[in-house]
Order: structure tokens, then sequence, then C-alpha cells
């Protein structure tokens, strides 16, 4: 006799139209400092509340429903960090990564899916006020700043892939942002000369973050769009991270071939993307990112290897190659002249 099949249940339907509150509810955690304070030892609802200047119920029940989605621990009363807050979302951990919220649930993208039924019958992001790549868009600046520990930890892991202490490499870094790729092989390799080409309002941040880092002397900047502006030529190295999601095959492959044209002989591409396989549905957070693309860009999409790789072929580039990245769900293409 076989085993009786599962009965359908709603449950699954319940949780996702009720998701928005499991983001919602970490960034209040984050703004509240939350995770920081049970770090510094404060573990009960009362403690905690009275830490973070908040009523008690609502620390309770905000601590009770971190537990239940894995960001908290519980015995009795007192609250405990999960791994992945320990590290991830104590302020004073060296990998803080909470200030990601002030991007990634920003009223601004936010507002983008809103009406998911209208943005597919358009077929992309629905016109607004300020376009998604308007070089005024203040967006930037705060993802920029946002996001930049997470490009910090990523920037660290690239380094040594693409360059080597001690050997003089001129360094593109497009849409550079806040810099910390860039900044990464700079620190990595003593002889790493850069430039960073993003709009002007955002590699106000690189260059903040560079002269945090010891490396202004060896960080150049050219503002405006990557599109737009001149590199120059001769360099050894381009960094492409988080950019060609944001476009058209046909537009990333026109800006391919400025990229190699500005590339010495032997140089290569370095692309950080997310990179599902070709059926599109996996690995779940490549392939979700899609989704991303289609709500907040005009024709932009999350590519898969055999699209980055035409891409580059179509560009004139002889090949590329595909790789895993340490600590991370994006994948990184290195491409030759």
């Amino acid at each position: 006799m076989s085993a009786p099949s599962s009965q359908p249940s709603p449950e699954v339907i319940f949780n996702a139209m009720n998701a928005y509150q499991r983001s919602m509810t970490l960034k209040g955690a984050i703004d509240l400092e939350l995770f920081t304070h049970i770090a510094d030892g404060a573990t009960t609802a009362a403690e905690l509340a009275k830490r973070s200047s908040a009523s008690e119920r609502g620390v309770r029940i905000l601590c009770d429903y971190l537990t239940i989605q894995g960001f908290l621990t519980k015995s009795g009363q007192n609250y405990g960090l999960s791994p992945d807050a320990a590290v991830f979302l104590n302020k004073k951990s060296p990998a803080y990564m909470g200030s990601m919220a002030g991007f990634l649930v920003h009223e601004v993208n936010l507002a983008k899916y809103r009406d998911i039924a209208a943005v597919v019958r358009h077929g992309g992001s629905l016109p607004s006020p300020e376009g998604h790549m308007d070089p005024d868009n203040p967006i930037w600046v705060e993802f920029a700043r946002s996001m930049a520990p997470m490009a910090a930890m990523g920037g660290r892991n690239l380094a040594p892939l693409v360059t080597k202490p001690g050997t003089p490499v001129k360094v593109l870094d497009i849409a550079a942002g806040h810099g910390l790729y860039g900044i990464s092989v700079a620190l990595f390799n003593p002889a790493a000369q850069i430039v960073g080409v993003d709009w002007k309002n955002v590699l106000a941040v690189a260059l903040e973050n560079a002269a945090k880092a010891g490396v202004s002397d060896r960080y150049q900047t050219i503002p405006g769009s990557a599109f737009d502006v001149d590199f120059d030529s001769g360099y050894d190295l381009v960094l492409l991270p988080n950019f060609l999601h944001h476009f058209s095959v046909a537009t990333n492959t026109a800006l391919l071939k400025k990229i190699r044209a500005a590339l010495k002989p032997g140089g290569q591409v370095a692309t950080l993307e997310f990179v599902p396989n070709d059926d599109r549905i996996t690995p779940p957070m490549p392939a979700a990112f899609s989704m991303i693309m289609l709500a907040t860009t005009d024709h932009g999409d999350a590519f898969t290897f055999r699209e980055l790789d035409q891409m580059f072929r179509d560009a004139g580039f002889s090949e590329s190659t595909l790789q895993d990245m340490p600590q991370s769900p994006q994948r990184l293409i290195l491409s030759k002249v």
C-alpha cells in the first residue's frame, strides 16, 4: 500500500503574502541595534527595551519573531544570536552588514514592487520621475554606502584571483560605486594603480574609502557614465562588478567592445554577476535575481554564463571562464582579450 500523498496547504501562500513582514522586521531590529545589544550582554526583553529605548512588550514580540525566523535563539527568557546574526548583524563585528537594509529595503526599491502585474505587462520597470540610471538619482549614493560591507568582503576574495602582489598593473574599475573592489586590489597588490569610473556624486564615496584604506595616491577617478566617458587605454585588468545585469545584451556587447579597446594585449576583464544555470531556476538566489532586474530595470536580467560568454565573444574576447566565489552567491567570469 502506497503512502498517502501530502495534502494541499495554504501555508506557503500565507507565508509568501506576509514575507514583507520579515524584511521590515529585520530592518526594525537593525535600526534598534538589538543584535548589537544582545552581543553586549543584554539578553532579556526588559534589558533590551532599556538599551533600545523601546517598550518591553514590543521588544519581546519582536525578539520572539526573530527567533522564529532563525535570527535569534531563545532559552527561557534569554535571547542569543544565531551564528549568522553574530557575524553579520552585530555592529561591533568586523563583518557587519546591517547597513544593507538602507538600500535593499529603501522606499524607492520597495515602490517598484507595488504592482508586479503592471511590471510584467510592461516588460520592465515602470516609468518613474527618477530614472533607474539617472546620474542624479540619490539611490546610488545610498547603494555605495549601504552595500560597502558586502563589497569589501567580495573584494578581498576577488583580489587574489586577479592580481599578484608586486606585479605592476593598471586597473579600470567600472561602476566603481563604493570603490571597494578596486581598493581591495590596491591593498592586495601595492603595485596596482586603480582608476574608478562612476557618476561624480557616487565617486565621492569611493574617494572617501580610498582615503580610509590609505591608497589615495594610487586611486584616480573618471566621473561620468561608463557608456560615454573616455576610459583612456593601456589597462591590464578591468573590474566589472554588478553592472551588466542592468542592461540588454546589445547594450552590454557595445560596452564590452569599448572595454576591449581600453585593454592591453593579454589583458582581462573580471566580471562579478549573479549567474543562473541554463534552466534559469537554479541555483535559487542567482536565478531569483532576474525578478529584481525585471522590477527595477528596463531591459536587465540575470544572464546565464552561456549568454555572458557570447556577449564577450561578440565583443572580440577570445575566451571566458566561470568560477564560484568564496562566501558569495555570485560567480566570477574571467575574460581574456
